[in-house]
Order: C-alpha cells, then sequence, then structure tokens
C-alpha cells in the first residue's frame, strides 16, 4: 500500500483524504518510507519534522475538517517547505551556517495559511544560502543531486523541492522564485514549477514587504496538482501590503476549463541569452504543438534588451536591504556570492537605483502591451541542461562568456521583472538523457490562465507521467 500511496498525484491523494479512505498518518508514514529509501544519495529533505507532522495529524483527526472547505483543502496531505520560510519550532537554517542551529518562535504567513488549510508539514527542502544561485549546494547541508543523473545539478534555488517531488518524497512542495528558482529546478528535474504573481501568495513577516520581485509559490508533478496547491496558498493577508484576494473560480476548476490560446509567441532567446542549440530546438518543437489546437504560432517576444542590466541592480539593491546586516560580523561564514551580492548593492548610487526602477516601469509596460497581441509567451527555461553538480555556477554557455554568476538566469530573471505569471512544464529531454522545461508566460494577473493552457500542453506532451521516477544513481 505505500508503494502505491507515494505514487499518487496530489489530487487523488486528497480525494482519498476527503472520502476517509485513508488517513493523514498513512501518508506521513508514506513518505517517511520513501525519504528513506532514496533520499540519502540526492539530500532533497535534510531536515524532517516527523514527530510534530504526527501530532498535528492527530489534532486534524480529533478536530475535524471544516463544515465546508475552501477551495485548495488539503484534508492532511503532508508537504515540503523550503528552507528559507520559516516553521515554527522546525530548524531553518536559510541554507547558512549562520542560522545553523535557527529554531523560529512563528511560522511565515504562507505556512501558516497552508496549515490551517490542511496541509502537513514532514519536511524542509535544501536551497542554497539564501537562495543565491541555481545549483542548490551549501555549507550546512551540503548539494542536493538531480534524480534524472545524480553527478548533475537539479537546479535552483527551489531544488530540494523538485528533488523530492520527482522521486515520489512528498505530492506537493513550497518554493520560492526571484530569478527563476521555481522555474529552473522544475526545469532540471521533469516537474512544473508555477511563479504566480506578486500578491498571490502572501508572505512575511519580513523587511521588505512591498517590494514584489522575490514570491512564493506551489511545485509539483503535475500542473492540477500546482493548481490545488496554489488554491491552498492564495489569498490576503493584512500583514501583506501586496497580497490579493482568492479568486472566485478556484485555480483547480479554472485550470480544467481553457479555450486553446489563439495566437502565441515562441522566442528562442528573448533577444537576451545564448541557448543551447538542442535546448532551443526541443523548446521549439513543442511550442508547436499548439498548432494543432488551432493556434497561431510566431516568433516574436517583448523588448527585453535592458533586461540584465535592471535586474541585477535591483536584485544587489534587495540583496544589501535583507542581508547588508549580516556582513560585519558573519562575513567568514557567507559564500562568496552572497558577500558579492551584498558588496554590490552598498556600491550602488542613488542614480542607478532610480534609473532601473524607471527602466523596469517601461519594461512591464512593453510586456503588458505585448499580450493584447498574444494569449501566450513560450520560451526555454533555461539556457543550458542540467551540468555536472561541482560546478558552482555556470561561466560560459555557446561561447558567451558570464561575468556573474546570476547572468547564466536570463531567461527566467527576464520574466520575473515583467511581474507576468509564468511556469515551467516539462517538454522533453536531451540526447543524453536529461529533462527540458518550456517556460510559459501569461498576461497581467492572468495565474488562471495561464494554469489553463498549461494542462492544455500537458495533455498534449504526456511528461507529466515520467514521475514520480526512482532516482539514476550514477558516479
Amino acid at each position: 500500500m505505500a508503494e502505491e500511496l507515494w505514487r499518487l498525484s496530489a489530487v487523488a491523494a486528497v480525494d482519498l483524504l476527503r472520502r476517509g479512505e485513508i488517513k493523514p498518518a498513512e501518508l506521513i508514514d508514506a513518505a517517511a518510507g520513501r525519504i528513506a529509501q532514496v533520499d540519502g544519495k540526492l539530500n532533497a529533505l535534510p531536515t524532517l519534522c516527523l514527530e510534530r507532522a504526527h501530532e498535528h495529524a492527530k489534532r486534524l483527526e480529533r478536530d475535524g475538517h471544516p463544515a465546508e472547505p475552501g477551495p485548495g483543502y488539503l484534508y492532511g496531505l503532508p508537504l515540503a517547505i523550503k528552507d528559507l520560510v520559516e516553521v515554527a519550532g522546525v530548524r531553518t537554517t536559510h541554507g547558512s551556517p549562520v542560522y545553523k542551529h535557527h529554531l523560529p518562535k512563528r511560522s511565515d504567513f504562507l505556512v501558516e495559511r497552508l496549515e490551517a488549510n490542511g496541509g502537513i508539514v514532514i519536511a524542509k527542502s535544501n536551497t542554497p544560502e539564501f537562495g543565491a544561485g541555481a545549483n542548490t549546494f551549501n555549507d550546512v547541508f551540503g548539494a542536493t543531486r538531480n534524480p534524472w543523473d545524480s553527478r548533475m545539478s537539479c537546479g535552483g534555488s527551489s531544488g530540494g523541492a523538485a528533488v523530492a517531488l520527482a522521486t515520489g518524497q512528498v505530492w506537493l512542495a513550497h518554493g520560492s522564485d526571484l530569478g527563476g528558482s521555481l522555474r529552473i529546478p522544475g526545469s532540471y528535474c521533469s516537474v512544473v514549477g508555477f511563479r504566480p504573481s506578486p500578491g498571490r501568495v502572501a508572505h512575511g513577516p519580513g523587511p521588505l514587504p512591498f517590494s514584489g520581485m522575490s514570491v512564493d509559490g506551489p511545485m509539483a508533478r503535475n500542473v492540477a496538482d500546482v493548481a490545488l496547491m496554489l488554491d491552498a496558498m492564495a489569498g490576503e493577508h493584512p500583514e501583506d501590503p501586496l497580497s490579493l484576494p482568492a479568486p472566485a473560480r478556484p485555480f483547480l476548476a479554472g485550470a480544467a476549463l481553457a479555450a486553446p490560446p489563439r495566437r502565441v509567441a515562441f522566442s528562442a532567446d528573448l533577444g537576451i541569452a545564448p541557448v543551447v542549440p538542442e535546448v532551443a530546438e526541443i523548446c521549439r518543437k513543442a511550442a508547436a504543438s499548439f498548432a494543432g489546437l488551432g493556434a497561431r504560432v510566431e516568433d516574436a517576444h517583448p523588448d527585453l534588451a535592458d533586461a540584465p542590466e535592471i535586474f541585477q541592480v535591483l536584485r544587489a539593491a534587495q540583496f544589501a536591504a535583507t542581508r547588508g546586516g549580516l556582513l560585519p560580523e558573519h562575513r567568514d561564514k557567507l559564500k562568496p556570492e552572497v558577500i558579492w551580492n551584498i558588496e554590490q548593492g552598498f556600491a550602488l548610487d542613488r542614480a542607478a537605483i532610480v534609473q532601473a526602477e524607471i527602466k523596469r516601469g517601461a519594461l512591464y509596460r512593453r510586456a503588458a502591451h505585448f499580450f493584447h497581441d498574444y494569449d501566450l509567451l513560450l520560451c526555454p527555461c533555461v539556457m543550458l541542461p542540467p551540468f555536472p553538480v561541482e560546478i558552482r555556477w555556470v561561466p560560459e554557455v555557446a561561447g558567451r562568456r558570464f561575468e556573474t554568476y546570476v547572468d547564466w538566469l536570463a531567461l527566467t530573471y527576464a520574466i520575473t521583472l515583467t511581474a507576468l505569471p509564468a511556469v515551467s512544464v516539462p517538454c522533453g529531454f536531451t540526447r543524453t538523457g536529461l529533462p527540458v522545461g518550456l517556460q510559459m508566460v501569461g498576461p497581467p494577473k492572468g495565474d488562471a490562465r495561464l494554469l489553463a493552457y498549461a494542462a492544455l500542453f500537458e495533455q498534449l506532451n504526456l511528461f507529466a507521467g515520467m514521475v514520480p521516477m526512482d532516482p539514476a544513481i550514477r558516479h
């Protein structure tokens, strides 16, 4: 029975819980067994809180569920929370030696909401220090490895979440995304990573409540499961000034109702990034599948030419604001990339920040105008397939050398700047068997429509059925 349980989709597992055919404790035990079986060689979920999870399950059994549960109610489904986000009483390290023994007293708003909606936290997923970089390793827990080839990177910074999903250790996982941290590991592990519109998922308490660059969102094995988790996460919070109300129609219901897009734009490089030819060709072929539904698929993209300049400035300013206070006392404990980003932020002059904000506003308007003509924008999620895990960050792609550790993330961070919802969906494999993800971008605040288009794509291409899977351990 445990063998069957870890293979279930989240939607199917929640249905069994709702009907009383299984109990939350059974799923906790099934997850714990699967973690013990596969995670020792992958390192996706370094911190477990199984005792806390069983206590939560007992409370749910004792108190019962709401008489009229809202959309996304999970009925005791176990899930994982990224180690950047605090869970009360559970070790939360942020991937940093600075917080190696940190035990928060209060959970983040999004954890409180997930637990109020019947989710049970069973583990914290691994992440690079403070989410900096798209290869998941840190000095507290070490590296997380790709389940399709354990020699390779799983991406990041929500790498542990993606690996845990792909290998059946959890049914749903939380992630966060500044420059691509939900989408890149989704692509590298052949799962779905959804970056919602800013404010869709309330976050906090934190030092920058008015910043919409970094968002939290759901990861899962398929689009329906992502929509279910987004329903469980979404909604207003009085302490988050950007938070949006939950939609009248649940995301899970909306994901099943889309008409095909009429006009689809595809770009192999968004005009700003080198891309490995094999990756570009896999994504182009995937985009062409919408033509079979009657859509007009054209080569086009909004003007994102100044995205690299804007992102470097705003990211550096955010690092200085959120992590700058650590530098005087803890410099020796921080990895070089974090130190560099903080110092870049402190070195900015006022004119640079002002110009970056103004240019981002113009970039947003161009992107929003682009969706007057197109229903959907498609492009590769990452410039290259998964690379050896020992490489800290990618220094070169297709002959172009990079100056910083974030340059190779341009395809995702450019979309971050648009504030448009985006999702990475599995779309194929390289000749060596490594996953490739297609980045799908929807119109402003078009989260529900994007999920519906992603569900249509998933039905056409059938890659969702390839996980959960047993990891390929290679040396």
